[in-house]
C-alpha cells in the first residue's frame, strides 16, 4: 500500500500528520527567534537537559512528557538568567548544564526497574507512535505558544533585535528574554515527539534558517519556516514509510537536504 492510501486509512499515520502540523507551528515561530537571536547553544541547552526531567519522571513513576515540560521550562529560565547575567564563561556554564541534565536523565533511566524501551523514542523520535492523547496535549502546547507570541511579538522583535533600545522604551528586557526562551522550550517538548531529543536543534533551527534565505522580515521567516516544518516531517514521513527507516532522522535528513540546497540557490540567485 502507497503513503497516500495509508493515510487514509490507518489512524496512527493520520495522528502522525496531525502531530506534524502542530509542531510545525510550533517550530516555525520558536525557531524564528532562535535563528534571529543566534542562540542554537542555549536552545540545545533546554533541549538536551530535558532528558533530566524524562528520566527523573520515569524514575518516579510519573509521566515523561510532564517530567519533560518542567525541565524544559525550569532550565529556560536558568540559562536565560545566565545568558543575561554572566560575564564570562558563559559558553562553559551552558554546555556544563547541558551535560548535567542529560547525565541525571541517564542516571535515572539505568536505576528504573525494567528499563522501558519507549524512552528510545523521548531520545530519538517517533511520530508514529504518538497517541489521540498526545495530540491533544501538543494542541495546549502549541496554542501556548501561538498565544504568547501574538501577545508579545514586537517585545519579542525588539529585545532580539535592539535590546539596550527596547529597555529604553520600557521594555523589561530580562522578562521578554526568559519568555522567548520558554516558548523555545515548550517547542523543544513538542519537537520531542517528532525527531527526538537527539536532534531537536537541528531540525528547530534548519526550517527557519532555510526560510531565512528567501526571507528578510521576521514575519516571513515565521510563516515559510512554519510551512517549510511541515513540508520536511510530511516528506520525511512518507520516505520513512517507504523505507521503514527511523521517522525522526529521516525527517532530519530531509530538513538538512533542502537546507544546503537553499544556500546554492539563494548563492546562484544573488550572482
Amino acid at each position: 500500500m502507497d503513503f497516500f492510501n495509508a493515510l487514509l486509512t490507518y489512524p496512527f499515520l493520520q495522528n502522525a500528520v496531525a502531530a506534524a502540523f502542530l509542531a510545525a507551528i510550533s517550530c516555525g515561530i520558536s525557531g524564528t527567534f532562535v535563528y534571529v537571536n543566534r542562540i542554537t547553544f542555549i536552545a540545545g541547552g533546554i533541549a538536551h537537559a530535558v532528558l533530566g526531567g524524562v528520566g527523573a519522571a520515569v524514575f518516579l513513576g510519573l509521566s515523561p512528557f510532564a517530567g519533560a515540560l518542567a525541565t524544559a521550562l525550569l532550565f529556560a529560565v536558568v540559562l536565560g538568567i545566565i545568558k543575561l547575567k554572566a560575564t564570562q564563561h558563559e559558553d562553559t556554564v551552558v554546555g556544563a548544564l547541558w551535560a548535567f541534565g542529560m547525565s541525571i536523565g541517564i542516571i535515572f533511566i539505568y536505576l528504573t526497574p525494567g528499563y522501558s524501551v519507549n524512552l528510545n523514542s523521548y531520545l530519538f523520535g517517533n511520530i508514529l507512535l504518538v497517541s489521540r492523547h498526545d495530540i491533544v496535549a501538543l494542541s495546549v502546547l502549541a496554542a501556548l505558544v501561538v498565544i504568547t507570541v501574538l501577545f508579545f511579538y514586537r517585545q519579542f522583535k525588539s529585545v532580539s533585535f535592539d535590546p539596550e533600545n527596547a529597555a529604553l522604551h520600557g521594555i523589561f528586557v530580562s522578562f521578554v528574554y526568559i519568555l522567548m526562551l520558554a516558548i523555545i522550550a515548550l517547542t523543544v517538548v513538542v519537537l520531542m515527539k517528532v525527531v527526538g531529543l537527539i536532534l531537536v536543534i537541528a531540525f528547530l533551527t534548519l526550517p527557519a534558517a532555510t526560510a531565512a534565505v528567501f526571507q528578510k522580515r521576521v514575519s516571513g521567516i515565521i510563516i515559510l519556516s512554519a510551512i517549510l516544518s511541515f513540508l520536511f516531517s510530511f516528506g520525511g514521513l512518507a520516505v520513512s514509510y517507504k523505507t521503514n527507516l527511523p521517522t525522526g532522522a529521516v525527517i532530519t535528513v530531509v530538513a538538512s537536504v533542502v537546507y544546503i540546497a537553499s544556500l546554492l540557490i539563494g548563492k546562484a540567485l544573488r550572482l
